[in-house]
């Protein structure tokens, strides 16, 4: 049986591979689709170890991929991105972009603030620190999108390999962000969950905020390794949307 870690812990170890003084390790900059089109940069590095992660390799091996940017040249990179097709969104996804707090609070303050930044997260470090949150919330063109895995501590450690505790991290940074002012709404891959595990999550995150209520819902896309994963692992793949995890008055 694997033992599972502290995600604040392994942060500190990931650090120390993908980050060198002011710069972090990305392998590829790109425009996507989603959000109606947004400049991205994929980092390296990750705190979880999510079983249906679409960038396993990467995030276990941070040593061997990718290459060190300064914040000024991620902030260039995306911009000229933008500008080039046209975008209005800028964003850092891939890993996890709070490893590095300092690169990432200077690529906040090298964005024009025409663009909106939105911070995909998984809030393990805000939650531990609400001075992060803090910091955050100096920039009114940022909105962070809090990625919960799966609806509960047991949920969570099943698959991230964290300790229960970082579930609770997650429901901090949304407690955090809330209280510093900062633009924020929580995601939850579901795919995993019982109905009555997702109605509970409902509860727990009205009591944060009544808007983080109606939470947003990651849809796993089941690529070829992730499907494989997930077999060998012996864990259940729900579509978010199958009868059992629509709410009724919705069938």
């Amino acid at each position: 049986m694997n033992t599972m870690f502290d995600p604040v812990q392994r942060a500190k170890v990931v650090q120390n591979v993908v980050c060198d003084k002011e710069k972090r390790k990305y392998y590829r900059f790109r425009p996507s689709r989603f959000y109606g089109g947004i400049a991205t940069a994929d980092s390296v590095g990750c705190c979880l170890s999510c079983v249906f992660c679409w960038s396993w390799n990467i995030m276990h091996s941070p040593d061997t991929y990718g290459k060190y940017y300064g914040p000024k040249d991620v902030a260039s990179i995306l911009m000229n991105i933008a500008k080039k097709k046209r975008l209005s969104h800028l964003r850092i996804s891939g890993n996890e972009p709070t490893i590095h707090r300092h690169h990432l609070i200077e690529v906040l303050h090298s964005i024009d603030k025409k663009y909106s930044f939105i911070l995909e997260t998984n809030g393990i470090l805000i939650g531990n620190d609400p001075a992060y949150a803090k910091e955050l919330s100096a920039f009114t063109n940022l909105y962070v999108r809090v990625s919960l895995k799966g609806t509960n501590e047991d949920e969570f450690s099943r698959l991230t390999g964290s300790i229960p505790e970082g579930f609770k991290l997650q429901l901090k940074a949304l407690e955090y962000l809330r209280d510093s002012g900062v633009k924020a709404h929580p995601a939850c891959m579901i795919s995993f969950s019982l109905p009555e595990n997702v109605k509970a999550l409902r509860k727990r995150l009205r009591a944060i905020d009544p808007d983080f209520e109606d939470f947003e819902v990651e849809e796993l896309i089941l690529y070829p390794q992730i499907e494989d994963r997930l077999r060998r692992m012996k864990i259940n793949y729900i579509s978010a949307y199958s009868p059992q995890n629509i709410p009724k008055e919705q069938i």
